[in-house]
């Protein structure tokens, strides 16, 4: 990064994000959409009577630990643990990413990327979609229940020990986060890619020191927690740059670009921003996800098929090349780009449970996790390029700690109408009151309550039918992770 690199650049690519879309072969969108994809890896109960004990007895016990939404900003608790587990998260180089949305999804890509390559990868993610294993991935799988089980046994004295000496119990973040971290240093990895459970600065992954740290685009979310505007948030994020590191930075708003700007010069960081040093240079939809041409830090990298819908992913694939390249030290140490043919390989690979995931087909059936606003846009936007849906059901069951209103209205244009909903856990909005914010933007005509999530589901799919089958309905599925993890169990994946 130089002084003479002007902030007029990085509003123009904001302003101007998504290239036109060429599209490439002609007929319905719905038929272009219904190629499948890699079959995303979402482990289900053990099948062992007794390994599936054990693991709820873990589970159990982690339970009863603050949960992720009571936190109290420090990272004292988890470094007074990782001091005695004689800090494992020191024994591998580490790819730290945070922002507000698609930080799991671009994770799953850099670790593709880096797999591909033939390095041993450890992946630490949250939250779990359908069991707590998905957090912790080696080699690109979750890890076996009896691993995880073992993991938890065996820093359990450590945590133990901790909890004794700490003004608050170590949270269930906390002890999951340093699980991670024992068992990358147990395998051992190679690279770990570490996924902020909140914010940076004062988050529980926070004692790693990354070579690479990945800031995704950046919005309004947790706002109790991080501020109200996406500068005071970036200022939270930022947090995970590091002295000497490099930085990759998806598009940003103008005042967070500022904030982690100023973070990499204090750090004497390099800086390496989405428009300017690497980018989308073309992307068009293909059977079962899209074709991609990306400008990385090392050149440009052509006939990219990514099997995952929407402009978002176009541009988290982006970030997570050039994150990886940034790893090999492409365009610093070394002048050449990565292998084509292996990043092309490992672009074809990744799945993203749970992200625009269709489960269903007669009527077609799309997860999609989106829980505040700007997820909700992304999302919109990738129904509407990748499907055809001639009336489109939407379920929605949100968490009462979110922007609701602002997720309902980003969905209002794409829903001809909407069931609204509530998962089972008691982050949950109740249905009623969801239906209320729901009226006020769809209108009354439009919404339908239904507390239980499996007669949402049978609802939706009910109105999808009206028309018959082959009137192109729709339902998608969103509003929170945990909804469409649920609904993911209930429609027959995992």
């Amino acid at each position: 990064m130089t002084d003479s690199d002007p902030f007029d650049e990085i509003i123009e690519a904001e302003t101007d994000r998504d290239p036109d879309l060429a599209v490439i072969e002609a007929g319905s969108r719905t038929l272009r959409a219904q190629g499948a994809g890699p079959e995303a890896d979402v482990p289900g109960r053990p099948e062992d009577p007794e390994v599936d004990a054990a693991l709820r007895e873990v589970e159990a016990e982690l339970a009863t630990r603050w949960g992720e939404t009571k936190l109290e900003p420090s990272v004292a608790r988890i470094a007074a643990l990782m001091d005695v587990l004689g800090d494992p998260q020191r024994s591998y180089p580490s790819i730290h990413l945070t922002g507000t949305n698609g930080k799991t999804s671009t994770a799953r890509m850099v670790e593709a990327l880096l797999g591909a390559f033939e390095l041993r990868t450890g992946r630490y993610t949250s939250p779990h979609v359908q069991s707590i294993t998905e957090r912790i991935s080696l080699d690109g799988a979750p890890l076996s229940a009896e691993r995880f089980i073992e993991t938890y046994r065996d820093i359990q004295p450590y945590v133990e020990m901790v909890d004794a000496q700490q003004e608050f119990r170590l949270s269930f973040f906390e002890v999951l986060t340093a699980m991670a971290y024992a068992a990358f240093a147990d395998a051992p990895v190679d690279v770990a890619v570490v996924e902020v459970g909140m914010g940076g600065s004062w988050d529980a992954t926070n004692v790693i020191d990354a070579d690479v740290a990945v800031i995704t685009p950046i919005d309004l979310d947790h706002t109790d927690r991080l501020g109200g505007t996406p500068g005071e948030i970036a200022g939270e994020k930022s947090g995970i740059i590091k002295q000497g590191a490099t930085v990759i930075l998806a598009q940003q708003p103008v005042d967070a670009a500022q904030v982690l700007l100023k973070k990499a010069v204090e750090t004497d960081a390099t800086v390496a921003r989405e428009g300017l040093e690497f980018g989308v240079l073309s992307r068009s939809v293909a059977v079962g996800g899209q074709l991609l041409t990306l400008r990385g830090l090392g050149g440009e990298y052509e006939g990219i098929f990514l099997p995952l819908h929407g402009p978002y992913q176009a541009h988290n694939a982006a970030v997570a090349l050039a994150a990886v390249e940034a790893f090999f030290g492409v365009g610093a140490q070394r002048p050449e780009p990565l292998s084509l043919d292996t990043v092309r390989s490992a672009f074809a690979s990744v799945a993203a449970p749970g992200r625009m995931e269709v489960v269903r087909r007669s009527p077609t059936v799309v997860l999609d996790a989106a829980h505040n606003p700007a997820g909700a846009r992304a999302t919109a936007e990738a129904v509407a390029e990748a499907f055809d849906f001639s009336r489109l059901i939407g379920v929605v069951g949100a968490s009462a700690d979110k922007d609701v209103r602002g997720l309902l209205e980003a969905f209002e244009p794409l829903f001809t109408e909407v069931v609204v909903t509530q998962n089972s856990t008691h982050r949950a909005m109740d249905a009623d009151e969801l239906a209320a914010l729901a009226v006020e933007v769809f209108g009354e005509e439009r919404v339908q309550v239904e507390p239980h999530l499996p007669d949402a589901l049978e609802a939706a799919i009910t109105l999808a039918e009206e028309d018959g089958e082959f009137a192109g309905g729709g339902v998608l599925v969103t509003g929170s992770v945990i909804t469409v993890g649920e609904a993911r169990l209930l429609l027959g994946r995992g």
